[in-house]
């Protein structure tokens, strides 16, 4: 049966593929959670149970004119950097594939801003050599340590500290924001960090 493509508005036959990459972005109506993909949502929210509803194309310009865009970068990034870190002072193997997985988690987070906001980062940012006492003094981290004796479970507890915090973040900024794209975004990313801490929490369980 002909159809038409959602993009060209091309008339197509049956089982024919036209404009394969557009892609659809929608949003939970109860928390907020943002997620793209090439097909049209069906069922609910799988974060919450919320309805979902289709967005429109944004054009955020630049995007990092944000607070909120700028500090989910800075965060994801702190944290990259933390995990790396930690990750080469790991003095067992136990520790360095904790750290390792954890290190990787966060890059992926970036990518995952990167590509819903556009907030492109050049490779030499997230490779930089970042000096550590300087990073460790960052309130995401207050409290925090990884040494020695810290143990899987340890690991993971401080992974969640940290996903609460930034989660925390967003949602005291999306209080205090009149109605409002930034306000929307806060309640985004608040949404994307309570996805990281359901994750962390489910993993801490299976750990016993």
């Amino acid at each position: 049966m002909p159809s038409t493509c959602p993009k060209c508005r091309g008339v197509l036959e049956e089982d024919e593929i036209c404009c394969a990459q557009v892609r659809y972005t929608w949003r939970c109506k109860s928390c907020f959670k943002l997620t793209s993909g090439f097909a049209i949502p069906y069922g609910k929210c799988f974060l919450c149970g919320g309805d979902l509803e289709v967005i429109p194309d944004r054009d955020l310009g630049d995007s990092m004119r944000f607070r909120a865009i700028r500090d989910a970068v800075q965060f994801e990034l702190n944290s990259f950097h933390f995990y790396k870190l930690a990750r080469d002072k790991a003095s067992s193997a136990e520790q360095r594939a904790v750290l390792e997985r954890l290190y990787e988690a966060e890059l992926d987070h970036l990518h995952e801003l990167e590509e819903k906001y556009h907030a492109h980062l050049d490779r030499e940012v997230v490779e930089l050599s970042r000096d550590e006492d300087k990073l460790l003094s960052n309130w995401l981290f207050r409290g925090i340590q990884v040494g020695e004796t810290s143990g899987v479970t340890d690991l993971y507890k401080a992974a969640l500290e940290m996903e609460k915090r930034t989660r925390d973040h967003f949602q005291k900024m999306a209080n205090q924001l009149p109605p409002g794209l930034e306000k929307d975004l806060c309640g985004e990313l608040a949404a994307e960090e309570e996805e990281h801490v359901a994750l962390l929490q489910g993993e801490l369980e299976q750990l016993g």
